[in-house]
C-alpha cells in the first residue's frame, strides 16, 4: 500500500516535471524542422530589400500580438471584430511576410513550425536587418484559437501617463527597465500624424505655439509644416528623427532633447547607463514568452489566418501538392 502511494506519486511529480519541460527553448526546431530560423529569415530579408518598412511592422506586430492573449498569433486570425480590425491594429503592415514564410516553412516541414514562432523570429530577423544586434530567440510557442478586437483595449497607448505604462507592462511580467528599452523599439519606423498631432496644435495655452510644452519649439515648428491643423491626417512621419532606418540609441537622444514624435514616448526618458542594443534583445526574449501557450496548449502550425490558402498556392509547386492538400484541412 505505501509503495503504491509511492510510485502515484512519483508520476505525479515526473508529469509536473514534463509539463514544465514543454517551454519555449532555444532551437526547438533543431530536429524537426533545422531550417526552419533560416527559411523566416530569407524571407523577411526577401521583402526587407524591396520594402524596409516591414522591418518595423513585423517588430510592431509582434508587441502588438503578445501584448493581448500572450504572443500566440491571435494577430493573425481571420473573421469578424478580431484583433486585427481593431483601432491600433489596422496600420499594422507585414501580414504578407508572414504568409510568405509560413507557406515555405509547409512545403519544408508540414505542420510543424507555429504562426507564433514565425512572428517572433521575424521580429527578431527585422531589427537584425536594420543594423541591430542579433539574440536567440527561444521558439516552441503554440498558436491560439481565439481572437477579439475588444482585448486590444490592453495594449499601451500614445497618451498613456507613465503610470498607465508601467502597469500594463507590469501586468505582462514586464518591469520599468523592459518599459523603457522596448518603447526604444520606436527607433526605426513612422507614426501617423493623426497619432499625435494633436500635440502640436490647441494642446496647451503655457506656450506660444499652443504645442505641448515638453517638446522643443523648433521640432514643434518642423513638425506643424508636415502635420498642419486640416492636413492629411495619414502622412507617415519618421519615429526617431534623422535615423528612423537604423536601430540604434539616437532615439533616446532625441527624447531628451524635446523630439519624441509620441507623447507616451516623450515622457519615458533615459536608460540608466544601459547598453540599449544589448538590452532590447533580453527584454525581447522577456516579452516573447508573455503567456504562451507550449505542449499541448493551443494549435501547432495549423491556425487560419490572412490569405493563408491563397498565399500557399502561390509558393508551393506542385510536386509538393500531396503536402498542399494537408494544409487545406485547416479550413
Amino acid at each position: 500500500m505505501e509503495f503504491s502511494s509511492f510510485l502515484f506519486l512519483l508520476l505525479i511529480a515526473t508529469a509536473a516535471a514534463l509539463v514544465q519541460g514543454q517551454g519555449t527553448r532555444v532551437g526547438f526546431y533543431s530536429r524537426t524542422c533545422p531550417q526552419a530560423e533560416s527559411i523566416v529569415q530569407k524571407t523577411v530579408q526577401s521583402h526587407f530589400q524591396s520594402n524596409p518598412t516591414i522591418a518595423p511592422g513585423l517588430l510592431r506586430m509582434h508587441f502588438h500580438d503578445c501584448f493581448v492573449q500572450g504572443c500566440n498569433a491571435s494577430i493573425l486570425i481571420d473573421g469578424s471584430s478580431i484583433e486585427k480590425t481593431a483601432g491600433p491594429n489596422r496600420l499594422l503592415r507585414g501580414y504578407d511576410v508572414i504568409d510568405d514564410a509560413k507557406a515555405q516553412l509547409e512545403a519544408a516541414c508540414p505542420g510543424v513550425v507555429s504562426c507564433a514562432d514565425i512572428l517572433a523570429l521575424a521580429a527578431r530577423d527585422s531589427v537584425v536587418l536594420t543594423k541591430g544586434l542579433m539574440w536567440k530567440m527561444p521558439t516552441g510557442r503554440r498558436d491560439g484559437r481565439v481572437s477579439l478586437a475588444s482585448d486590444v483595449n490592453n495594449l499601451p497607448g500614445p497618451r498613456d501617463s507613465v503610470e498607465v505604462q508601467k502597469q500594463k507592462f507590469a501586468d505582462k511580467g514586464l518591469n520599468d527597465q523592459d518599459l523603457v528599452t522596448l518603447v526604444g523599439g520606436h527607433t526605426i519606423g513612422t507614426s501617423a500624424c493623426q497619432a499625435f498631432r494633436y500635440r502640436l496644435h490647441n494642446f496647451s495655452t503655457t506656450t506660444a505655439n499652443g504645442a505641448d510644452p515638453s517638446m522643443d519649439a523648433t521640432f514643434v515648428t518642423h513638425l506643424q509644416a508636415l502635420c498642419p491643423a486640416n492636413g492629411d491626417a495619414s502622412r507617415r512621419i519618421a519615429l526617431d528623427t534623422g535615423s528612423s532606418d537604423t536601430f540604434d540609441a539616437s532615439f533616446f537622444t532625441n527624447l531628451k532633447n524635446g523630439h519624441g514624435i509620441l507623447e507616451s514616448d516623450q515622457k519615458v526618458r533615459g536608460l540608466r547607463g544601459l547598453n540599449f542594443n544589448v538590452e532590447f534583445g533580453r527584454s525581447m526574449v522577456k516579452m516573447s514568452n508573455i503567456g504562451v501557450k507550449t505542449g499541448t496548449e493551443g494549435h501547432g502550425s495549423k491556425l487560419r489566418y490572412r490569405s493563408l490558402t491563397r498565399r500557399v498556392m502561390r509558393h508551393i509547386s506542385i510536386g509538393v501538392s500531396v503536402r498542399y492538400q494537408a494544409i487545406r484541412k485547416i479550413r
